[in-house]
């Protein structure tokens, strides 16, 4: 990667929202600094942060979720060595976390998290407790974006209607708007896995952004169909989460020699397998790494302000970086399209 061109695109900028905030193409999304999967050093987790700074990326995502609290500690413990106004900063409420009292299973992929459980709490004291807690851990008073996290069916089931009530009608949406007319947050909004929600919540309220995780990627475009849209026209910027699907798209089929083949949080299934061989088969003919096309293709979208790529590495951030700034050929994305790969209202980098 040339540095020069490398630093320029992604650093490159977007509005968020109607806000005056801006944001870098591409960002570092922190639940790897959680543990997610693997567990990682103090060291390391510093070095992935460093690299993204050196890389020209600017905004930093995390969650007090990822690693029970631990990638917060381990982010603001990074941050808090750059000056507080050259970036932006993350983070999300709807769980508070205290000691745990129950046996850690496992089950949501962490790697020695911190000891602490979470309690889900989507009410107007829940939000800002949350809020003031993550302020002390990052040690950074200026968040400047705060997202509800994983509200939605997928996450909570039955428990869903109960939980989106603590927002409606216990004050949790209010509490977002305090946090931005008086705790100087600059853009409230949701951090999901569905695109569902994320319509949902426009309806009730005035946001400004949300973070979709694994829903508009080379693998899945429904969204284009319903949400970016509406996103389009109320004016709301999607943060771009797992654009490779929890990692088949980072290494695509190769890495199924290390049993690492993930598609949004589980193992992948035989389809996602299948798809992700014949978009690998196209990107060859063209000499295109597969992980280049994944992380570049969503950002072609204007509703898209960032794509958040994930790393544990600063091996892995300078290699993200070089696949986001590589040119690549207009052929591409017109025999992915012929091959009816890509949903045909998808716009791509050109």
């Amino acid at each position: 990667m040339n540095e020069k061109t490398g630093d320029a695109a992604v650093g490159r900028r977007r509005k968020i929202g109607r806000t005056a905030l801006e944001v870098t193409a591409l960002s570092l999304g922190t639940a790897p600094l959680g543990g997610l999967y693997h567990e990682l050093s103090e060291e390391a987790a510093m070095a992935t942060v460093d690299a993204a700074w050196q890389s020209g990326i600017r905004f930093f995502d995390t969650a007090p979720h990822y690693g029970h609290t631990k990638a917060e500690h381990r982010l603001g413990n990074a941050l808090r060595r750059y000056p507080r106004a050259d970036y932006v900063l993350s983070t999300k409420v709807g769980r508070r976390f205290v000691p745990r009292v129950h046996p850690y299973d496992g089950s949501e992929g962490w790697a020695n998290p911190l000891p602490f459980e979470a309690i889900y709490d989507y009410s107007y004291d829940g939000i800002l407790r949350s809020f003031e807690d993550s302020q002390q851990r990052l040690g950074i008073v200026d968040i400047d974006i705060v997202l509800i996290h994983d509200i939605g069916r997928v996450t909570h089931g039955e428990k869903n209607a109960f939980y989106w009530r603590q927002l409606t009608d216990d004050g949790g949406f209010r509490a977002l708007d305090e946090l931005r007319q008086t705790r100087g947050v600059k853009a409230v909004g949701l951090g999901v896995n569905e695109g569902a929600a994320i319509r949902e919540a426009m309806a009730e309220f005035d946001i400004d952004c949300a973070l979709l995780a694994g829903r508009y990627t080379l693998l899945e475009q429904a969204v284009l169909d319903d949400l970016l849209p509406e996103c389009e026209k109320r004016e709301v910027s999607i943060l771009l989460g797992g654009a490779f699907n929890s990692g088949i798209l980072a290494r695509g089929l190769d890495a199924g020699a290390e049993g690492d083949l993930k598609f949004n949080y589980g193992d992948a299934p035989a389809a996602i397998v299948e798809q992700v061989g014949k978009l690998e088969r196209v990107c060859r003919e063209h000499g295109v790494a597969l992980s280049s096309a994944a992380l570049q293709f969503p950002y072609a979208h204007k509703v898209i302000a960032t794509v958040l790529m994930g790393a544990r590495s600063a091996h892995e951030v300078v290699e993200n970086a070089a696949s986001f700034a590589e040119p690549l050929p207009a052929a591409l994305w017109d025999a992915l399209r012929a091959s009816q790969l890509l949903h045909p209202d998808a716009p791509v980098p050109r």
